[in-house]
């Protein structure tokens, strides 16, 4: 994650606000204070918020392994 001062981001507002939408990455903005924020898009903030859910959600979780050690025992079917 890239990281700028508030200063720079309020000179380029437009160009940084740009950057996080086509990269699809997050810039962190540090203040003066020694606090800091996080700009990110709302797509990919509702996409950490699923990750989320589905981690925090223990029935989800074994629904997952479950499934990885289902996979992880069926023969391969490599060379045809």
């Amino acid at each position: 994650m890239d990281t700028i001062s508030v200063n720079q981001f309020r000179n380029n507002l437009k160009g940084y606000l740009e950057q996080v939408f086509r990269k699809n990455k997050p810039l962190k903005v540090n203040l003066r204070s020694g606090g800091a924020f996080v700009v990110l898009s709302a797509d990919d903030w509702e996409r950490e918020q699923e990750t989320l859910f589905v981690l925090q959600n223990r029935d989800l979780m074994q629904q997952i392994a479950a499934s990885i050690e289902t996979h992880n025992r069926k023969p391969s079917k490599a060379g045809g």
